[in-house]
């Protein structure tokens, strides 16, 4: 049953994925020493997802359209960015953004938040 599950969620979460692609639109246009500074600052940053996740789509989405090419990092189970996300935010939860500002680390984890967050500071 638990395979049958895992089946079905997959496959539902990889046509989301289809339909984002085909449904995208076009990315933030940049200066492009304008786009160099924020790719500069998106070093700081790293979002943890699962591939077929639906809420992790809607952030790659807008992290697509706000042209936003933050490091992505897969957390399926044994994985080593899971235990990552384990031990420093707490929880296995995606999608979950780190941000690294001044030596410290923060985690933020829903979608929404996420997505609020990098309009305000990219936008």
């Amino acid at each position: 049953m638990k395979i049958l599950i895992n089946l079905i969620r997959n496959l539902l979460g990889y046509i989301i994925i289809a339909v984002d692609l085909i449904t995208r639109g076009s990315k933030k246009k940049r200066a492009p020493e304008q786009q160099k500074e924020v790719n500069q600052e998106l070093k700081s940053l790293s979002l943890y997802q699962f591939a077929a996740c639906p809420f992790c789509t809607k952030t790659r989405r807008a992290m697509y359209k706000l042209n936003l090419p933050i490091e992505k990092r897969n957390a399926p189970e044994g994985s080593k960015h899971r235990a990552e996300l384990l031990e420093g935010g707490g929880q296995v939860k995606v999608p979950c953004l780190r941000i690294e500002k001044d030596g410290k680390v923060e985690w933020m984890y829903e979608s929404s938040e996420i997505i609020n967050y990098l309009e305000k500071r990219f936008a």
